[in-house]
């Protein structure tokens, strides 16, 4: 992808994404839903409660759940990843730009191709990121559990570090 259009897509993917993430919104919301209010038809405007959201265990404290598209199909897709604490990636690269909003939590993150959870800097919620093509770099959590939005465009293929040439 080139540059100028990771300008224009990414961003596009992401709010679309950050829509659909948070249409389903919360168990206290739905239960102060005013009675005349009418769930739309699936058909027109499909909404993933919250409840409905099947989460994968990744391993290592880290679980996704899909809300479009497949990463490892071609076509934009958006996942949440949830980051127990203490808990982190280790050093990889993606094949494909991906773009990461963080929902909540704190999401600790490198770029280094060494594993040392000490220098991974802190990105605060309501922040984005971009983990671009072919780039080593890891991430997670620390004292707290983290939910980060990530789109991108598939297939996307994840490699550990020791894989890059």
């Amino acid at each position: 992808m080139r540059g100028s259009d990771r300008t224009r897509t990414g961003p596009a993917l992401v709010a679309a994404a950050l829509l659909l993430a948070t249409s389903g919104g919360q168990k206290a919301w739905a239960q102060a839903l005013p009675s005349t209010a009418v769930r739309p038809d699936p058909a027109n405007i499909p909404v993933l409660l919250p409840e409905n959201m099947k989460w994968e265990d990744r391993g290592g404290g880290h679980f996704e759940t899909p809300l479009f598209g497949d990463p490892n199909k071609p076509g934009p897709y958006g996942i949440l990843i949830r980051w127990l604490p203490y808990s982190m990636s280790r050093p990889h690269f993606h094949s494909t730009d991906r773009y990461a909003y963080v929902l909540s939590g704190t999401w600790w993150v490198s770029d280094s191709a060494h594993y040392d959870p000490a220098t991974t800097y802190p990105v605060q919620p309501g922040t984005f990121a971009t983990d671009i093509a072919n780039k080593i770099h890891w991430d997670g959590a620390k004292d707290k559990e983290t939910l980060v939005l990530v789109v991108g465009m598939g297939p996307m293929i994840t490699q550990p570090a020791s894989e890059k040439k």
